[in-house]
């Protein structure tokens, strides 16, 4: 991959407005689900499915305390973006 591509998977997971939102959340600080999908008007298992996508791409981190899965954003992942779109700059 040269220095102004982008990980395919990245830009996928960034295209979904819902997926999006969930990063802007995340922008505040880590959150549970519960807190995530209370800010959403589909199903929990809609969230996971997002969520595991946002994983997967390396733009959020998990970690289980007890029954609560708490998630934050790896803002890292987007540099990829911004160093893509930089490229068109000059």
């Amino acid at each position: 991959m040269s220095s102004t591509a982008a990980d395919p998977a990245l830009f996928r997971a960034i295209a979904d407005p819902a997926r999006r939102d969930v990063l802007d959340l995340l922008r505040g600080g880590e959150r549970a689900v519960g807190d995530l999908l209370a800010s959403f008007s589909f199903s929990q298992p809609a969230l996971s499915k997002h969520l595991r996508i946002l994983r997967e791409a390396g733009l959020v981190a998990a970690r289980k305390e007890g029954r609560i899965r708490w998630y934050r954003l790896r803002a890292a992942g987007l540099r990829q973006v911004y160093d893509w779109v930089g490229h068109y700059e000059q």
